[in-house]
């Protein structure tokens, strides 16, 4: 792993407080991530399995963690099983955990091979009455490839067909919504590192500077810093700003474009998502900068909207009403357009047609289903934006805040975000 240790009692946190929600029988599990191929004999790096990593810190492909909180022999309660290491795989791959580092890692004393698996099943099932399987049930998530979690489900229903069936993943999002405090230190060490990449970033930009030149800036602070992206960085010029999920960045930064650059460092599998918008030449255009000002005042008056019990939608709603006022100034809409409009598609959406933002944690889009309003210590995205390419830019602005009983704190409050500020940096 690139990341430091990280203390096995975060883990065993997480493990306690999953087991307290379970009956009496149930036995749950959680997968490794596949190794997934790319062509010929090629794979992708592991991404690891965020449920995983959340109940045991584990990052190896293969992995299998099983939890019975009311198994009769204590060692049963929590066993996690490991792909066993052998010289072939230390040649080839290198190093794989054995049953102390796993150990050490988890907080889990009960450590078996994967191999093992089958046989302590079956010793289990007897005892078991109800299976808890996980899968990815993101809202936007995609099903067109099978996965680990599945292919194990399905093995474990055709071997124990009478055993009942329930599902892991409403209590996991549920736990995962509230972020515990040593993970709101790792997202904000993800977030000091995205703020380190913004500053360095800012000074090597000027006309003629490519979209993946910044990329690669980017790209070299992160790694340094025992960082990767958290996502597919958008480094978006000119009207490639209006593309939402623009991923090309292959064009050349062209003298009084804006650079639109969403881009977040991923620290210990916990994330920070970061949108920036700045002239390339160092200074906004009149223009320019009443839309950015206009985008900021719909970004701060939406944080400080962001309080504990605050429904999610009536947030999103209030940011249409804030962004029909700011369009109305900057002429982009008409008060025939408002009055005429649908509630449920407001004129202002013309120009800002996504949300305003999300859950974030160890998924940039962390899982929230079934939340509806902000509970203390959930983390979110907030970012607004005005997209115009009419006009040729597009303006988006985006911090990550904590829900705190005293109100919404931005955790990237030390990025520069005042359009000055940007100027005079560029310009140093």
């Amino acid at each position: 792993m690139r990341h430091l240790p990280i203390d096995s009692a975060l883990f065993a946190n997480h493990r306690k407080r999953l087991a307290d929600r379970l009956p009496h029988g149930a036995i749950a599990f959680a997968n490794a991530n596949d190794v997934l191929p790319t062509n010929a004999d090629g794979t992708l790096p592991l991404h690891p399995n965020s449920d995983l990593f959340y109940l045991s810190g584990i990052e190896q492909e293969e992995s299998i963690l099983l939890l019975f909180p009311s198994a009769s022999n204590p060692k049963h309660r929590e066993i996690l099983f490991l792909r066993k290491p052998n010289e072939q795989l230390k040649i080839w791959e290198g190093h794989k955990h054995d049953k102390e580092e796993g150990a050490t890692i988890s907080g889990i004393r009960s450590i078996h091979w994967v191999n093992e698996f089958d046989d302590i099943m079956q010793q289990l099932a007897s005892e078991g009455e109800i299976f808890y399987f996980n899968e990815n049930e993101h809202s936007r998530a995609g099903k067109t490839v099978e996965t680990r979690d599945q292919r194990f489900n399905q093995k474990l229903q055709r071997d124990y067909p009478l055993h009942r069936v329930e599902r892991l993943a409403p209590h996991l999002h549920d736990l995962r919504f509230c972020k515990d405090r040593e993970e709101i230190k790792l997202i904000k060490q993800a977030i000091e590192v995205t703020e380190r990449g913004f500053r360095k970033t800012l000074r090597m930009i000027k006309p003629g500077v490519t979209e993946f030149q910044v990329e690669a800036e980017w790209a070299k602070e992160f790694i340094r810093r025992r960082c990767k992206f958290a996502y597919t960085p958008i480094v978006a010029s000119g009207s490639n700003a209006c593309v939402l999920h623009y991923l090309r960045n292959d064009q050349t930064c062209k003298k009084g474009d804006l650079l639109l650059m969403d881009v977040g460092a991923c620290y210990a599998n916990y994330n920070a998502d970061l949108t920036r918008t700045i002239p390339v030449s160092g200074k906004f255009s009149r223009r320019q900068k009443q839309v950015y000002n206009a985008v900021l005042r719909v970004l701060r008056q939406s944080i400080d909207n962001a309080t504990i019990g605050k429904s999610l939608k009536e947030w999103q709603n209030d940011s249409h009403h804030m962004m029909t006022e700011e369009m109305l100034r900057l002429k982009l809409i008409t008060q025939a357009q408002v009055k005429k409009q649908d509630p449920d598609q407001p004129a202002c959406r013309k120009f800002y047609m996504h949300g305003l933002g999300h859950s974030l944690g160890l998924d940039v889009h962390d899982v929230s289903n079934g939340q509806s309003v902000f509970r203390e210590n959930s983390v979110f995205t907030v970012e607004p934006g005005i997209y115009l390419p009419d006009e040729g830019f597009g303006v988006r602005l985006e911090d990550n805040i904590q829900i705190t009983k005293n109100g919404p704190a931005n955790l990237m409050s030390k990025i520069p975000i005042e359009a000055e500020e940007i100027e005079q940096i560029m310009n140093r």
